[in-house]
């Protein structure tokens, strides 16, 4: 059945009519139904609290676009932040928020976070995806943050309270060379942090987490091509410089970024078991997490995958399927605070960690959110942290600051951030750069290479 027959037009008087079904609808039917809107609020709520409007605030203090959706409700002052950044396609997610969520949403109680989220999700009929997913991320963190307020608790406390003081983090270290890569991780070994991660540049254009570099191989079909082989031999001198400068305490972490196949894989992983690294991340693209299994029974070095999950499904199958060690999604790609802490519990069902995707292009309403999973759920491993500029600061009053490399929840009701939209208004967003970088990932034959 088509899902348009299934419309609010399809619920009119005529087609609830008798006689227009298989069997008799005069037995449970009057002879003339009267209208019925399925948006409405479908059962009794304990209070009058409705949602009135749901929006979108666009910044990017940072020069990253990050998008937060505002769910306000009929009572002065009570309203909800929740982050939907999907930094490259910010625009398309405006869009699905304002076209397509809102109307939803506003009229209902906004303590049904579970049916809301689920009503936004289903109702597109063709479910997932990045943009649909954190348009509902918004909504759905937003939804949280409304209930803490009401509660006058954190959102960690109805998530079950803390089982953690705080949260442990890492931080990125990158360099154009070996040498500055391992200068600048002892900067942050030196300020505190107990995990760092270690990404050094390549020659090309397509180096990833680290300052590009000219190719200097002029007579390749692609001079500026990114080489695998030198990665390879590359990725294992970092780790010895950075374990002979840090000692044995520090753990080590590495992001492939999806780039090598299942055998290259298992021999980085290898080559660099000596190190004791925390966690390789991303060695292969999502097209072929199926050989994921495989990959970690050979693997000496534990994997962390799931950035570039679309679905809390897919995530699960991570999980499930055996083919990960610390599970590190980006919570707004995969819908919000709501499935991400059933992934949670299914991690610590199944004796795998979390570590969840916090670098800039996380708002810090997404991040608070990072944090109260972190602080409530056994199954924590580490949190990727990023260091917020002053402008952030700024426009998200309540960002969260890490001492030492340890991230606390805040203490105020919901998520304990605010947002100054006409901070927020300084700093309009531009385009993302990541379609122009992506352009140019290709190695030296000029075929295009996972970004």
């Amino acid at each position: 059945m088509s899902p348009d027959a299934l419309s609010p037009d399809a619920l009119s008087p005529e087609t609830l009519s008798p006689g227009t079904g298989g069997t008799d609808p005069t037995e449970t039917l009057p002879e003339r139904a009267e209208p019925f809107d399925t948006l409405a609020q479908p059962w009794p709520a304990r209070d009058d609290v409705r949602i009135t409007r749901v929006r979108t605030v666009v910044t990017a203090p940072e020069g990253i676009p990050l998008v937060v959706v505002v769910v306000d409700t009929d009572v002065d002052g009570l309203s909800g932040l929740g982050c939907a950044t999907f930094t490259q396609r910010w625009h398309a997610v405006v869009a699905f928020v304002e076209q397509h969520l809102a109307r939803l949403v506003v009229g209902r109680y906004p303590g049904d976070i579970e049916d809301l989220v689920r009503l936004a999700r289903l109702s597109g009929y063709w479910r997932d995806g990045p943009v649909g997913n954190n348009a509902i991320s918004g909504l759905d963190m937003a939804l949280w943050d409304i209930a803490g307020k009401r509660a006058g608790a954190p959102v960690h406390e109805l998530l079950g309270g803390r089982v953690r003081w705080a949260a442990d983090t890492y931080l990125h270290a990158a360099g154009p060379s070996v040498g500055a890569t391992v200068d600048a991780a002892a900067e942050i070994v030196d300020r505190g942090w107990r995990h760092v991660r270690l990404q050094t540049s390549q020659h090309g254009l397509g180096t990833y987490g680290s300052p590009q570099i000219p190719g200097v191989s002029a007579g390749d079909p692609y001079p500026h091509g990114v080489s695998t082989s030198e990665y390879l031999t590359t990725v294992p001198r970092l780790f010895a410089a950075a374990r002979d400068r840090l000692g044995p305490e520090v753990e080590l972490c590495h992001d492939v970024h999806s780039r090598l196949t299942p055998s290259q894989a298992v021999g980085l992983a290898r080559s660099v078991e000596a190190y004791r690294p925390y966690f390789l991340e991303d060695v292969l693209p999502p097209e072929h997490w199926d050989r994921l299994p495989e990959v970690r029974r050979a693997s000496p070095v534990p994997l962390a995958v799931g950035e570039l999950a679309t679905s809390v499904t897919d995530a699960a199958r991570l999980v499930t399927g055996g083919g990960v060690d610390l599970l590190r999604c980006h919570l707004s790609a995969i819908g919000g605070l709501t499935p991400a802490r059933k992934l949670a519990a299914l991690c610590e069902l199944s004796g795998v960690r979390t570590a969840w995707h916090a670098p800039g292009d996380t708002s810090p309403v997404g991040a608070a959110a990072n944090v109260a999973l972190d602080v409530s759920s056994p199954a924590f491993g580490v949190q990727e942290g990023h260091e917020y500029a002053d402008a952030v600061h700024e426009v998200f009053p309540g960002t969260l600051v890490a001492e030492r490399g340890w991230l606390t929840p805040n203490d105020a009701p919901g998520f304990g951030i605010e947002l100054d939209e006409r901070a927020a208004a300084r700093y309009p967003a531009d385009l993302s750069p990541h379609d122009a970088w992506a352009a140019g990932a290709r190695g030296r034959d000029g075929g295009l290479v996972f970004p």
